[in-house]
């Protein structure tokens, strides 16, 4: 019997000892130094904002790959703040290549398992302040290779969005006009497409409201699409986006005045966040299915606080009515 190659786990690992990572260097490669790269970025203007610094939490994974995690919770400005980037080398069960097959024609439905590799880097920040949005980001690689380590699919997907408690028309606009900016340079189509495509998927289906008021998402974007090179700079320029996107919506509410009453309507809002993680999302799902699994890390994304109150109904004509009335009917704010 001829012994097994090496796994692109360890393929990857020699890689970058002889060669480090540069433009010929294979996507999964660049992609990790992409994510890991802009998380210090984004944790260094965070810690700007707040005034305090998060907790670095590193991890690895026995099958390959690892993760950081770094986290901000009872700040100045941010109750439960979270940036992570993961790299995950693993195999697919044969139940999730099937499943996969329905978006990525290329992958064999015949074999037990592939050996996958996954990246990506995802946020959430929960602010004090009712006044501040909750804002999401996950921009996400994803590739599976045969029995001799060669690649035969791989997609890209993720995306954005601002989910506020009291709705500021301002900033919903700043949030979309500075997505629409990042699309544009690369398919016009681009961000009314994603832009539908993320009211869609940010929806509590057993509400009938969506999650926020939108953004950005995408899945599944191969070479049916672009070429990896286009879709890896389309990728790049999103995240790229999220500071300029964020930052002064965040300066600009973090100081407001609230009431009791205001405070208490954001833990009922977060409690719809929650019930959309544990209900609807994907990415939760497969995190939490996936074998060996951090769970500390997937469930990152929560808030540190949340309410439900049995049959709780805004006042007619408040500012809580208005934001609800949004979100049971997207709006298009660029």
């Amino acid at each position: 019997m001829e012994a097994e190659g090496p796994s692109i786990a360890e393929k990857d690992a020699l890689l970058k000892r002889e060669n480090g990572v540069s433009e010929q260097s294979p996507m999964r490669l660049r992609m990790e130094q992409f994510i890991k790269h802009h998380q210090k970025q984004i944790v260094a203007e965070l810690e700007k904002v707040d005034g305090t610094p998060f907790k670095i939490d590193t991890w690895q994974r026995p099958e390959g790959g690892g993760g950081i995690t770094c986290v901000l919770q009872d700040g100045n400005v941010f109750e439960k703040a979270g940036v992570n980037t993961s790299v995950v080398y693993g195999r697919l069960p044969r139940a999730a290549i099937q499943k996969m097959r329905a978006n990525h024609k290329a992958l064999d439905p015949d074999v037990d398992s592939l050996e996958f590799f996954a990246a990506g880097l995802s946020m959430v920040l929960h602010p004090s302040n009712p006044m501040a949005p909750t804002v999401h980001l996950n921009y996400r690689y994803f590739e599976t290779a045969d029995e001799y380590g060669n690649t035969n699919a791989w997609w890209y997907g993720g995306g954005c969005d601002l989910t506020p408690s009291y709705l500021f028309d301002e900033d919903a606009i700043h949030f979309h006009s500075t997505i629409k900016q990042a699309c544009d340079k690369h398919d016009p189509s681009y961000y009314p497409r994603f832009k539908k495509w993320c009211d869609e998927y940010f929806s509590n289906k057993h509400r009938g409201e969506t999650r926020g008021v939108g953004g950005i998402f995408f899945d599944d974007l191969d070479d049916t699409e672009k070429d990896q090179e286009q879709l890896f700079s389309f990728v790049q320029s999103c995240l790229e986006a999220f500071l300029p996107s964020y930052i002064p919506i965040i300066n600009k509410r973090k100081d407001l005045s609230f009431s009791e009453q205001e405070k208490q309507w954001q833990q009922l809002r977060r409690g719809r966040y929650v019930e959309f993680n544990l209900v609807h999302d994907r990415g939760t799902a497969f995190g939490l299915n996936t074998p060996g699994a951090r769970v500390e890390s997937i469930l990152m994304s929560l808030p540190l606080t949340a309410r439900w109150q049995y049959m709780h109904t805004p006042e007619k004509g408040a500012r809580e009515e208005r934001l609800l009335d949004v979100l049971k009917q997207p709006k298009e704010w660029v």
